[in-house]
């Protein structure tokens, strides 16, 4: 058994459990600067699991016009301090900046791939539960509408066929392939 056998579970384990509260506090985030429904029982739940730390953080962290500012910074923090982790754990060291590139790098492939899954969740739903209402819909067209309207304005109208996801998808995997490697390179070139 080698060196891995201890470090790639427990590696796991942090990871998994900091993307899991991360992903809460960027969902409550993007839900709240859409103004998706706060009384939808998703939105409570994510309310409810990250309402402590951000309690005690908007004391110090204002808000910044419809930016909450403290989830922000909640987020990063967190994915400074899983990063850490992993990096101690595998013996790894890196300068705080580059940390701190790394996390932020981090955070916004997470909010690009909310946004893929989010897109393609809507379009599946939109095939097969047409003229349903689910809490789970609900917010999945709050969240990506206002990404979708600007690409409807992008094209022309096909008589009734929407490739508004089509185009938004292609977007979002472009903006991922020309922002995330140079954030990476930076981050790697400041360790």
């Amino acid at each position: 058994m080698g060196s891995n056998y201890m470090t790639d579970p427990v590696v796991f384990l942090i990871d998994t459990m900091f993307s899991l509260y991360i992903l809460a506090v960027m969902l409550r985030f993007l839900l709240q600067w859409t103004q998706s429904d706060f009384y939808n029982p998703i939105s409570q739940f994510l309310v409810k699991i990250t309402h402590p730390p951000l309690r005690m953080m908007r004391r110090f962290i204002p808000a910044v016009g419809r930016i909450d500012s403290s989830s922000l910074v909640l987020a990063l923090l967190l994915q400074i301090v899983a990063n850490f982790a992993i990096l101690a754990i595998k013996g790894l060291t890196i300068s705080i900046v580059a940390l701190t590139v790394l996390s932020f790098t981090d955070l916004l492939k997470m909010v690009m791939d909310i946004f893929i899954y989010a897109i393609f969740a809507g379009a599946i739903l939109s095939w097969f539960a047409q003229g349903s209402y689910s809490g789970a819909s609900s917010l999945l067209y709050s969240l990506t509408d206002p990404l979708l309207n600007v690409c409807r304005r992008l094209i022309p109208d096909l008589g009734g066929i929407d490739l508004s996801p089509l185009v938004a998808l292609v977007l979002l995997q472009l903006a991922k392939m020309m922002i995330l490697p140079p954030l990476h390179d930076l981050a790697s070139l400041l360790s």
